[in-house]
């Protein structure tokens, strides 16, 4: 996959929306997080934590935002796991990322 630095899955898949196998492209942000729920068909739920300053009270709260993510089929990923994901084109109506690499493996 040109521009990231990340493996390339072992397992072959024929899902369209593969970054790896298929032919979306990914472009825009590569963000980072935890697996929450793997429920749906292809798509996972990501947590990312993050800090928010306030200036009113010169202080930072800890906030925490859920991003639904495309899971191809060549990776396996389960609740807990660390991901690394990319923007892409919107796959549907919540779904605008997909994952590129599982972390810790």
């Amino acid at each position: 996959m040109v521009g990231l630095n990340v493996q390339e899955p072992e397992k072959e898949c024929n899902d369209p929306n593969c970054p790896f196998h298929g032919d979306l492209p990914v472009r825009g942000q590569v963000l980072e997080g935890t697996v929450t729920t793997n429920k749906a068909e292809r798509t996972v739920t990501v947590e990312r934590s993050y800090y928010k300053f306030i200036r009113k009270y010169e202080r930072y709260e800890k906030r925490k935002s859920r991003i639904n993510v495309h899971k191809p089929d060549c990776i396996d990923v389960n609740v807990g796991d660390e991901v690394k994901i990319a923007e892409c084109r919107p796959l549907s109506k919540t779904k605008h990322f997909v994952i590129v690499e599982v972390k810790g493996e």
